[in-house]
This record gives C-alpha cells, structure tokens and sequence, in this order.
C-alpha cells in the first residue's frame, strides 16, 4: 500500500481501504453503499474549530495534513487512540493517552491546559473524529470552562456535526461530569445556568455585556436660550448688521453709530 492511501484512513470505520472506489474493507467488511454518491461521503480536510485560534478536532485523516495543520498554525496534536501512528514527530509536538477502555479524561485536561497557558494550537484526534475525541473535548470543556455536560456537548456538536458518542464513551463522559458536578458543590460553587432554565442567558463563557447608556433626566425643565436676559429675542437681531428696532428705520444723522471708523466709498 502506498504512502498516500496509508494516510487517508476511511471517513466511516476509519480503516485503510479504497472505500470511494468500493473497495470492501479487510477488516470490518465495511463498504459504499450501492448508489451513494462520492461527493456524500466525502470527509473535510479540514479539522473543526471548537475554540477559536486554540483548540481543533479532528480525525486521522486530518492530523495527516500536515501542510494544513502548519497553515492553521497548529503546532501540538493530542492523539486519543494510541493506536494511530503519529506521522510528524519532527513538525508537532505529540501527546498521547494511555492505552485503556476508560478514557483518561484528567490526562487530556491538564495537557490542553497546559497547551492554552503556553498559548499554543493544539488538534485532538482520533481515528474518525467523531467518537473518542469529542469526548475529550467537552470533557476539557467542563472541567476548565465549569460548563455542563449539556452545554458543552452542544458547543461541539454545532462545530461538528458527524460527532456520534457510542454508549460506553457516552456515560463515561456523563459519569465525568457529574464528578465535576460534585467537585464545584463541594467548593460553594455552582456551574452557570442552561439559557431558558430561569437564570441568565447561558454566553459559553465569552463577554457579551449590554453597552450601558447614559442617564438622561427628562423631567427637568429644558430652559430656553432665548429666555436668557442678555441675548435678544429672534426677531430683535440680524445676523452681521447692527441691532435695530423692527419697522424703525431712520436717515437722522443721530441714528449713525457714533462709534462707526467707516469711510463711504466713492460710488462715481
């Protein structure tokens, strides 16, 4: 098998076989259905963005990319099936979880907080990306974010929808958090409400405060300018002339300002 076929696993039971070309797999007799289409089954190269600029899932597929990984600027890959290979070791920096029917859940929290304090971008895979690694995730999500288990499968699930717990991973997660449940109850404290549940709108931890506006006081009385005593009313004044009395025009020479420096101009 060559090099290129060796890195794109199956998108479905993420073993190595031409399912596109409907190959019947060796392992898991897994193969195309009749009359699917290709462009159905077609898996993104792409890993999904649960964090922003932090933190990716992924399958095996996508930490294969390494091209793409480095143009996302990825440089740690959190592998939660020990029985992938990682491909890189010269290009990321690899963390692997033990090899157990219980997913080490603690193991995978204090690495990804590790990777979020040194600011790094991190991929966390396993073969499909839609089992084992999603775990992961909401679980880092509820012990770091003090999420639920509702919000947090919510968030992932919005970001990746091929995501599918099998019953085992599923009440492992749920077993979690309710340990972490427990864990803040006995500390005084308490895991932010569900939006609709009564409490405040549920913001997945990012700021969205309401712009706080200006206290006006609108049942004072608004004062005129033009009831001040040193400025004229409206119709007293002319803009750029001198003050003179409505319908009172005089040709007197008293009328003249005696202050006026102004020289008639010749008009011949």
């Amino acid at each position: 098998m060559r090099k290129r076929e060796r890195e794109n696993p199956c998108g479905i039971c993420g073993h190595y076989h031409k399912y596109e070309e409907g190959e019947v797999c060796g392992i898991c007799g897994h193969r195309m259905p009749v009359g699917v289409e290709k462009a159905l089954i077609q898996v993104s190269a792409f890993p999904s963005e649960i964090l922003p600029e932090f933190l990716y899932l992924g399958s095996y597929d996508n930490a294969s990319r390494s091209e793409l990984l480095k143009t996302l600027g990825i440089s740690r890959v959190l592998n939660t099936v020990p029985a992938c290979q990682n491909l890189y070791k010269n290009s990321f920096t690899y963390h692997c979880l033990p090899d157990s029917p219980t997913l080490a859940f603690d193991n995978a929290v204090d690495y990804l907080e590790q990777c979020e304090k040194d600011k790094a971008r991190v991929l966390v895979h396993c073969m499909s990306g839609k089992n084992r690694s999603p775990a992961v995730v909401m679980a880092y999500l509820m012990k770091s974010r003090k999420w639920t288990f509702d919000q947090s499968y919510q968030w992932v699930k919005e970001r990746r929808q091929s995501v599918d717990l099998n019953p085992g991973i599923l009440q492992q997660l749920q077993e979690y958090a309710q340990n972490i449940q427990a864990e803040v109850e006995a500390s005084g404290g308490a895991l932010p409400p569900i939006s609709g549940g009564g409490g405040a709108p549920f913001s997945f931890g990012f700021t969205n405060a309401t712009p706080v506006l200006p206290a006006f006081n609108t049942t004072a009385t608004v004062t005129s300018i033009f009831a001040r005593a040193d400025i004229p009313s409206p119709n007293e004044f002319t803009f750029g002339a001198a003050i003179q009395t409505q319908n009172l025009v005089s040709s007197e020479p008293s009328s003249v300002n005696p202050n006026a420096t102004d020289v008639s101009m010749d008009g011949s």
